[in-house]
């Protein structure tokens, strides 16, 4: 009868060792080897009537390497699952683990495996403190977002020159040399800019000019250091690239002559509300605005949860074993030195999918067919830029694409673990301590920049 004997080698790190005698894998071996000779193929005999001491000449080491090792695995998993054993991965073979097995003087068979033991996590969100940001929504802020709305349905104009920072340039850079000719394969990029994009000086030489007339700058002249780093990426250059001469043509100038605020702009805007005066449009506005806050203010409680739990969780990790099955575990293999650039990564992922799948599981968080099918349509809903609500919800191609998607076992598995940690995430909102803390939406958006 097969034995296993463990033993600890490491923290959170054992060893396996399987011992298999010849009664535990011979009349298994013997059976699969009657079996194949029925079915075996060999030129000059009638399948099925190949002498048993030729199929086992041929095939007989094969066929009973495969039965040992298939007796091994059978064994190892037999033994986990009645330990109960929470390991990481699959167990990884240790030493020669194929010792001289010769069908022929059939023996005693010791396999070694190591294994790496998951970690007890105790985790108490109740406990956490966290600060929820109220951006606090001054005048201005209105003033803007209302500005907004009324350029947004404004009427567009082309003017016959540049006469204003609003004005909107449809321009083209072309790379030119030191006489001013135009550079053979040099930079030729077209683009829309505000005139308030570029800096004063440069705004100055613009003003006055026509379609089809033209300045010469470089990115690093015409415009300041931020924005010529968001020109830079618009038009696909390098940082390099900032100071070469470049010819600026202005192919269409737009005006937009912002709406008026009525009634009109009012129902544009809310359409689902009766809004008749400009104090309740602003009101409304500010109520967007605060809106829009608070779920940036939820997505920043998310993200202090989030660190919390992983920077002040203590775990331990099996980590020689870890490192190892970074080398061995992957589609190609690893050397141990990329092994060990990798870890630190490696751990600080693997510690979150442990604390968030121990979250799901202690606090019952459920994921049903109708969360995924709910999260395609939602997904198709967004790639249509909101268009699908012209054909109702309940529209019947909606409906068939979201179950076509449900087949897709990459795209459920996908959604189920975005929709499972978001779920988790409300539960844990309402179960953390959350201090409320006034902010500016300077101070709050220079928060944004470190989520996680």
């Amino acid at each position: 009868m097969a034995t296993i004997t463990r033993e600890n080698i490491s923290l959170l790190n054992d060893k396996l060792t399987i011992t298999l005698s010849k009664a535990d894998y011979l009349d298994d071996f013997e059976k699969s080897l009657k079996k194949y000779a029925k079915s075996a193929n060999i030129p000059g005999f009638r399948k099925g009537m190949v002498p048993a001491g030729l199929v086992k000449k041929m095939y007989g080491q094969g066929v009973f390497g495969e039965q040992v090792l298939r007796k091994v695995e059978e064994e190892l998993n037999k033994y986990m699952q009645q330990e109960q054993l929470d390991i990481f991965a699959q167990p990884l073979p240790m030493g020669q683990q194929n010792p001289q097995l010769d069908m022929n003087q059939p023996g005693d068979y010791q396999f070694e495996f190591e294994i790496g033991l998951k970690p007890t996590i105790e985790l108490k969100p109740e406990q956490l403190k966290v600060t929820r940001y109220v951006v606090n929504v001054t005048d201005a802020m209105i003033q803007q977002e209302v500005e907004r709305w009324q350029k947004r349905n404004g009427e567009r104009t082309e003017p016959d020159t540049i006469g204003h920072q609003d004005n909107v340039l449809q321009v083209s850079f072309t790379e030119i040399d030191a006489a001013g000719q135009s550079v053979e394969n040099g930079v030729q990029k077209d683009t829309s800019l505000l005139v308030s994009d570029f800096n004063s000086a440069t705004q100055s030489q613009l003003m006055g000019k026509k379609k089809e007339e033209s300045i010469d700058i470089t990115l690093a002249s015409a415009f300041d250091e931020a924005a010529c780093k968001a020109v830079l990426s618009e038009l696909g250059m390098q940082e390099d690239q900032k100071e070469l001469s470049l010819r600026v043509t202005i192919k269409k100038i737009t005006q937009i002559i912002p709406a008026e605020l009525n009634e009109e702009l009012f129902k544009k805007v809310f359409p689902d509300q009766e809004i008749t005066t400009e104090e309740a449009f602003r009101s409304a506005v500010k109520d967007t605005i605060v809106a829009h806050f608070a779920s940036q203010a939820r997505n920043q409680i998310y993200d202090q949860i989030y660190h919390a739990l992983v920077d002040h969780t203590p775990l331990s990790f099996p980590e020689n074993f870890l490192k190892r099955w970074i080398q061995q575990g992957g589609e190609q293999p690893k050397t141990p030195e990329q092994a060990e650039k990798e870890y630190p990564t490696f751990e600080k992922q693997l510690k979150w999918t442990l604390i968030s799948n121990q979250l799901i599981q202690d606090n019952k968080i459920e994921v049903s067919p109708e969360d995924i099918k709910d999260f395609a349509k939602m997904q198709l809903f967004n790639y249509m830029g909101g268009q699908i609500n012209m054909m109702g919800e309940n529209a019947q191609w909606v409906e068939d694409y979201a179950n076509r998607m449900l087949q897709d076992k990459k795209f459920v598995e996908d959604s189920y673990h975005r929709i499972s940690t978001d779920k988790m995430f409300q539960h844990l909102e309402t179960l953390v301590n959350a201090v409320e803390e006034t902010i500016s939406q300077e101070d709050f958006e220079a928060k944004q920049h470190h989520h996680h």
